[in-house]
């Protein structure tokens, strides 16, 4: 077997890591402008894709695996990862798409059948209307269950497509809205309305399935977000009691059973302030926050949907272990906007500490580009309990330096530092409706060495005059 790694960055690092552990070829691929990425150094092979869009080239992706005789892509997340026409292309060519079969994509990943086949299987959803095709289908479902209410694009995730109406005189600027957006995001136009549930936590659950049967591996809490980004997760969640965690992880299994899911996938709920829990989506890829998953069962999960597709069993699930909390960190500025920061990356170095996973696909040197999500990293930290993973995290992210781009971690910390967080009292709303302090002002000193080393050798601030080029003091 020899995977080509149908993805870039920190999440095509992450799969080239386990492949070589299980003995597999790893292929990687680039755009011209990342020819030097860390993910294409690691991997045993790369293939330069056409054009700055060659990520979503699925001809160019399965031309590249042909090419260098590889057998089988792995989609990671982002980008094609959830496209049936892909993996039906990937079929087409012999080549083993590792991830779900096309069918339960379509059944799956498609907001509008997705509900129905939750609701065929007995997985409560929110109330609203699958199909919003004009506004007077929005209209009605809106008085039927009532202001709030939030517009969805049935063909994809991420936020985009997504307005939040609170009274009827805003519902026809926010329809218009959400429509275009989702015809730009995905090609495809097509809404659903649903009651908006506030205060509302947003726990999701991981699962394996091998087309026959299903296990869930537990849950995981997602509520703090940004534009319906996550930026936070923790496991287990610390919000919700045993008969709703038990709740979720059957009616997780239960649908991935009926959908016949093979590979990891995730099920993903709103959970209300009395514990009733409502379907929301299917996310059929691996997810950004799967580290958190693993670090308590002790699972690759990547390792399984590799045996998985090769025909292996399922996993018994292990019993979890202690807590895990990861932050994502994004080149943004928190306290603006979340503005989006690109530019060079000068100075980096990770902090090595008991009970941290970095999952990262940058180095000192990297080009932070604008054309692609701001995620940099990953950090997750393991204890024995929740505090412990807490404080080994926050801990890690103040040992953290990075200079060159605004990054959200002065942000990071504030969050696992507040009462709300400390509490658990942590809701999809959160983070955008609590009022976050300005983060303190970074010392001259370290200021000045910022602008030393974003500036060219020997016209930096202080020179005393012309410098030797070759002198290794100049390029310090």
């Amino acid at each position: 077997m020899k995977v080509l790694i149908a993805n870039r960055g920190e999440i095509a690092l992450r799969i080239v890591t386990t492949l070589r552990e299980m003995g597999i070829p790893s292929v990687a691929v680039h755009t011209q402008a990342e020819s030097g990425a860390p993910h294409v150094e690691r991997a045993d092979e790369s293939v330069a894709l056409p054009g700055a869009d060659g990520y979503l080239d699925a001809a160019a992706l399965v031309a590249a695996a042909r090419a260098r005789k590889a057998t089988a892509i792995h989609p990671g997340y982002g980008f094609l990862s959830q496209s049936p026409a892909f993996a039906e292309a990937c079929a087409k060519a012999g080549l083993v798409f590792i991830g779900p079969s096309p069918e339960a994509m379509r059944l799956l990943g498609d907001k509008r059948s997705a509900r129905g086949a939750a609701e065929a299987c007995g997985v409560p959803v929110i109330p609203g209307a699958s199909a919003c095709d004009s506004l007077d289908d929005a209209r009605r479902a809106a008085a039927q269950v009532g202001y709030p209410i939030l517009i969805k694009a049935a063909g994809g995730g991420g936020g985009k497509g997504m307005r939040r109406v609170d009274a009827e005189g805003d519902l026809a600027a926010a329809f218009a809205a959400a429509g275009r957006e989702a015809a730009a995001a995905f090609a495809d136009a097509r809404l659903l309305v649903e009651k908006c549930i506030a205060p509302a936590r947003h726990v999701e659950v991981q699962i394996l399935g091998d087309g026959k049967d299903a296990v869930a591996l537990g849950e995981r809490e997602c509520s703090l977000q940004r534009r319906y980004q996550k930026v936070v997760e923790e496991a287990p969640s610390p919000g919700i009691g045993e008969t709703t965690r038990q709740a979720l992880l059957s009616d997780a299994a239960r649908l991935a059973r009926h959908a016949g899911y093979k590979s990891a996938g995730t099920v993903e709920f709103l959970v209300g302030p009395d514990g009733t829990h409502f379907f929301l989506e299917v996310n059929t890829r691996l997810q950004v926050e799967h580290p958190v998953t693993e670090w308590l069962t002790g699972l690759d999960i990547v390792a399984a949907q590799v045996l998985l597709a090769q025909g292996g069993a399922l996993p018994a699930p292990p019993a979890p272990r202690g807590h895990a909390i990861e932050t994502r960190l994004y080149a943004e500025d928190p306290h603006h906007g979340y503005l989006p920061s690109s530019g060079p990356i000068v100075a980096l170095e990770w902090p090595q500490h008991p009970g941290l996973r970095i999952d990262a696909g940058i180095r000192a040197g990297s080009e932070v580009r604008p054309d692609f999500d701001p995620l940099l990293a990953k950090m997750i930290a393991w204890g024995a309990d929740r505090e412990q993973a807490r404080r080994r995290l926050i801990e890690g992210l103040r040992d953290l330096t990075l200079l060159g781009v605004v990054t959200n971690q002065a942000f990071l910390i504030q969050v696992l530092e507040s009462d709300d967080f400390r509490a658990a009292r942590t809701f999809t709303t959160t983070l955008e409706t609590t009022r976050w302090p300005e983060p303190p002002v970074p010392p001259e000193a370290a200021a000045a060495a910022r602008r030393a080393l974003a500036s060219p050798a020997g016209t930096g601030e202080g020179d005393a005059g012309p410098a030797d080029r070759y002198s290794p003091w100049a390029r310090v």
